[in-house]
């Protein structure tokens, strides 16, 4: 898994590749993950870094216990496409 690091100060969730950002902003209400924005830098657009992206942050969501609610319409669209984390949405 790529290394996928919770920027609290900013309250979003970032991966670098080739040295630029893709990053997931989100609030925490509880124990749910609420995703209302994911972008990735132009450079890394159509190399799959926000579907790496949101392979990390749904992973992290799972360990820690969280539900998600995904209002950005990349990240529902994300996890309508990869079935194993449905079980998350809340």
């Amino acid at each position: 898994m790529e290394t996928i690091t919770d920027n609290t100060a900013r309250s979003r969730f970032e991966l670098v590749e080739e040295g630029k950002l893709a990053f997931a902003d989100y609030r925490l209400d509880g124990i749910l993950l609420i995703l209302p924005h994911v972008e990735a830098d132009p450079a890394l657009r159509g190399k799959g870094s926000a579907g790496r992206l949101m392979a990390g942050v749904l992973a992290l969501a799972r360990e820690r216990g969280w539900q998600v609610r995904p209002i950005c319409g990349y990240a529902a669209a994300y996890i309508e496409r990869h079935p194993e984390y449905r079980d998350l949405l809340g």
